[in-house]
């Protein structure tokens, strides 16, 4: 297992790779290149000078977050093949740079939604939350200017501004598919990708649906169990897996998380998790929370006892994280909260390690 922490390049975080550096336990960062927009090659060039920066700070560059899928291969419109092969292509140019891992998702439209990204809790700290009311209803262009409006200056992956006006026009797109002409279109990708992946040593893995059910009647990939199995179905390799993410299966309380891990860990199909608490509001709605279990309801003992015991031997990342100590930071990615969750998941580790002695 590798301990990681998520990094935004080109002055896009309030958190340095100094200070990343400096938390016990930390050897790399997953890293990314929102400035290029969708569907566009990602050069040779400008991955291995983020590569330098990273590796001149003493960390690894082994995971990228993320690669996007363009919005014309999940259509399965006829540009999808010229936009794959691009897409085949910055997987060989991370492969040359020394990335072994992509995490990327296949939800339409956005990657994720919250509709208060600053919402204060009991303890005086801030934590993004979801009030499935609170959005189902508005406009995604509605949803993107307030989030916008919280975002303390920094990007939004998935929600970039110019992407707004194209958002309506893409839901009413996907409201006319049928749910399986969609998920033939994840087989395509799949299909196309996966000899790649053996080619150039990539695991591939996809993440959950944020939130795990539908919204603005969009067709939904990675939500439970049932969805991963047939996800996973789709294209046997086993470079094809999964960003096990906690707080988005979580959310949904019917999930039992501990046993997915098992479940899918042990096939050798988790390749990168993603661990966060959150507490729900029954039936759709939740915030998030530190990771120490007493503080959400997720058992985080039983997700890391869950993953070390189906000898998961990939990476960990502490997602998002409380606003505490009067940071200001991009939303769910400030330093100390996170840092804390890093040092709570490796304590947590540790225990497993010597209690299976």
């Amino acid at each position: 297992m590798k301990m990681i922490f998520r990094w935004f390049p080109n002055g896009d975080d309030s958190v340095t790779l100094d200070q990343i550096r400096q938390i016990p336990g930390v050897s790399g960062v997953a890293a990314c290149m929102p400035h290029i927009p969708v569907g566009e090659v990602w050069q040779q060039d400008d991955i291995l000078a983020m590569r330098r920066e990273i590796n001149d700070h003493g960390l690894e560059m082994e995971v990228i977050e993320s690669v996007n899928i363009h919005e014309d291969i999940k259509k399965g419109l006829p540009s999808r093949d010229r936009l794959i092969e691009n897409y085949i292509t910055t997987v060989r140019n991370l492969h040359n740079a020394g990335v072994r891992c992509i995490c990327y998702n296949f939800m339409p439209v956005m990657d994720w939604a919250r509709s208060d990204l600053a919402r204060p809790i009991e303890d005086g700290s801030t934590v993004m939350s979801y009030h499935h009311a609170d959005l189902d209803g508005l406009d995604p262009a509605a949803i993107g200017d307030s989030m916008h409006s919280e975002a303390r200056g920094f990007s939004l992956p998935g929600w970039e501004r110019e992407r707004m006006p194209q958002m309506s026009a893409d839901i009413c797109f996907y409201r006319e598919m049928p749910v399986e002409c969609y998920w033939d279109n994840i087989r395509y990708f799949l299909d196309a990708v996966m000899p790649y992946a053996d080619m150039y040593d990539m695991k591939f893995a996809i993440h959950p649906d944020d939130p795990p059910w539908q919204l603005f009647g969009l067709p939904k990939v990675i939500t439970n169990a049932d969805s991963i199995r047939k996800f996973l179905g789709l294209n046997n390799s086993s470079r094809n897996g999964l960003t096990l993410c906690t707080g988005s299966l979580g959310a949904n309380g019917d999930n039992d998380v501990p046993s997915m891990i098992r479940e899918f860990a042990s096939q050798g199909r988790v390749h990168f998790a993603h661990l966060r608490n959150i507490k729900r509001t029954p039936p759709r709605d939740f915030h998030e929370t530190a990771h120490l279990s007493a503080c959400g309801d997720l058992d985080m003992f039983e997700i890391v006892r869950a993953l070390h015991d189906s000898g998961f031997d990939g990476y960990i990342r502490p997602d998002h994280g409380r606003m505490i100590w009067g940071e200001q930071a991009r939303p769910g990615y400030g330093l100390y909260d996170r840092a804390l969750g890093v040092e709570y998941i490796l304590g947590l580790w540790e225990a497993c390690e010597k209690f299976s002695r």
